[in-house]
């Protein structure tokens, strides 16, 4: 570990021992520290057991949670595992299926108790999450906005692209699926190779462009044709806002244009041999070590990985931006949806019937709801983890930026209970957001050099700007938190579970083919076969059912 962090978190432990010394002298100690286990259907990053942040929240709430993650196994397989079993965490997330199992508790019967919890969205939003009993079993984790929202990080989904293939090009304009792959295809062709950031002297191939297409992240293969097309992130349908219609990106003349490219690109050997293969950790190991020049993916689901290589990473431009990639120059993209837009009913976090303290439960996600623990959370400790203008507007130094940019220091220091819900846009004060990576200055000057440098070339501050931003596409939105609780136990269930087991089969197939119009042919007749028109009326009812609320 190097010099500057251990004293770091020399530093962040003598604060904090006095803050809690302080804490436990003006409220007095709490007698008891109550122990909660959570379980989260996702990879995770762990933390140290004795956490010092994690410590000092146990000290102000009176609870902490040991958090367990997705390890060895698909979500399915680990919530099955758990409802065999009868046994369950204190907390869970799942949804659906841990509701139809009697898994779960009714948070709205004890909601009164705790403000936090109930005043946490309107009560209008809280009714889509009511369930065909009348109650809500979870409880959303992100995208929920209380004032204004920050728009600087794009969380979601985009043509990510390295720095240094656009610094190569002179900072071109790169607008569609041609100029994007004809990009790659030249930056490639005139640097076959890079050195390897971690091992000077060493060289390593470029991969131009790399697929994730592990289990349910198979969705950075599947779902571009709905952006291409100029549509938001419903998910899994596209909605004509004019017409309020339903419509199938699958079998789209987009979808078909989309698939050819890859199939093209793939057998002039632009797209990783491995992408069909190659699992999560495999994928992600391959961002951080700075070889992959483009990919599609959600920032959340690579950034940290990636983040974590940027010193090394930012002096040969391995830093990614996302580019505006629609298949016209005449269509206007919808990338970005401005935060708290894109909210899903399918799931959450929620109480299981196996904790025996729930009161003491959803106390602690109340007071994770507090703002004084929302800013220990995310911004962390005063003095220590960021420093506070005379204005009152919070900003970190570039040594507490290189601390918790750390592994070693998060996991010793940082507890952001991330899967927990958080209160996103501004706090309070009206000055500071609720984490620094939606601070729009801090955003900026914590980014690395060569991605620094690559937004002023666009005269952009942040990826919102490289995007642009949209508002809330409509009452609907977004469809993805409707079919995302279909289960088995309905027509429109089955045939999406088809639907999706045809796609994972044979879009691979498509894009490594040699005969692309014969075995997309054969996709089509497979996918025709599962009848998806009985799951596109159940949208289109599920979307007519929104539109007459909101009237």
């Amino acid at each position: 570990m190097k010099k500057g962090i251990m004293a770091g978190i020399a530093l962040s432990a003598a604060v904090l021992s006095a803050w809690v010394a302080a804490s436990m002298a003006g409220a007095g100690r709490k007698e008891r520290i109550r122990e909660f286990t959570a379980f989260f259907d996702v990879s995770g990053i762990e933390i140290n057991e004795d956490n010092e942040i994690m410590e000092l929240i146990a000290q102000k709430t009176g609870a902490r949670c040991r958090e367990q993650w997705l390890v060895g196994k698909t979500s399915e397989e680990a919530i099955a595992g758990y409802i065999a079993s009868g046994e369950y965490t204190d907390f869970i997330s799942g949804g659906v299926t841990l509701y139809e199992a009697g898994a779960l508790i009714p948070i709205d019967q004890y909601w009164d108790d705790y403000p936090n919890i109930k005043h946490y969205m309107s009560a209008e939003k809280w009714d889509r999450f009511r369930q065909s009993d009348g109650h809500i079993y979870w409880i959303p984790q992100f995208g929920v906005v209380h004032g204004k929202s920050a728009e600087v990080l794009h969380e979601g989904e985009a043509f990510w692209i390295q720095t240094r293939v656009l610094k190569w090009a002179g900072y071109p304009e790169i607008r569609t699926l041609e100029e994007y792959f004809d990009l790659l295809e030249a930056y490639a062709d005139a640097n076959p190779v890079m050195e390897d950031p971690f091992h000077p002297g060493e060289l390593m191939e470029n991969i131009p462009f790399t697929i994730l297409c592990d289990d349910w992240r198979y969705f950075c293969l599947e779902n571009p044709p709905q952006f291409l097309d100029g549509y938001p992130n419903d998910g899994s349908c596209m909605v004509d806002a004019e017409t309020q219609t339903v419509l199938d990106y699958n079998t789209s003349e987009t979808a078909r244009r989309y698939f050819g490219k890859l199939n093209e690109e793939y057998n002039k050997g632009i797209i990783d041999r491995e992408f069909f293969t190659q699992n999560y950790q495999e994928y992600l190991q391959k961002i951080a070590s700075g070889r992959v020049l483009g990919m599609v993916d959600q920032w959340w689901q690579f950034s940290y990985y990636a983040g974590n290589s940027l010193e090394k990473m930012a002096a040969q431009g391995c830093g990614y931006v996302p580019l505006p990639i629609t298949m016209d120059r005449e269509t206007r993209n919808q990338w970005h949806v401005r935060r708290g837009a894109e909210l899903s009913a399918a799931d959450g976090i929620s109480v299981t019937v196996s904790c025996e303290d729930i009161e003491g439960a959803l106390q602690f996600i109340n007071d994770l709801l507090d703002e004084e623990i929302l800013k220990l959370r995310y911004w962390g400790v005063a003095g220590t983890d960021y420093e506070v203008y005379v204005n009152g507007v919070y900003y970190r130094t570039q040594e507490q930026r290189n601390m918790v940019r750390d592994p070693e220091y998060r996991a010793a220091h940082l507890c952001t209970y991330s899967y927990f819900p958080r209160i996103e846009g501004m706090l309070s004060d009206g000055l500071n957001a609720f984490s620094p990576e939606y601070q729009a200055d801090e955003f900026f000057a914590a980014l690395a050099p060569d991605v620094k440098e690559c937004l002023t070339a666009y005269g952009c501050r942040n990826y919102v700007d490289m995007l642009g931003t949209n508002d809330n596409p409509g009452p609907w939105y977004p469809m993805y938190s409707y079919s995302e609780m279909l289960t088995a136990e309905s027509e429109a269930g089955r045939v999406w579970a088809q639907m999706n087991r045809v796609k994972r089969e044979y879009l691979p197939r498509v894009v490594m083919t040699d005969d692309f119009d014969t075995v997309w042919q054969q996709y089509m007749e497979r996918y025709a076969a599962c009848e998806p028109g009985i799951f596109f009326a159940e949208m289109q009812q599920e979307l007519d059912r929104r539109m007459a609320i909101s009237e």
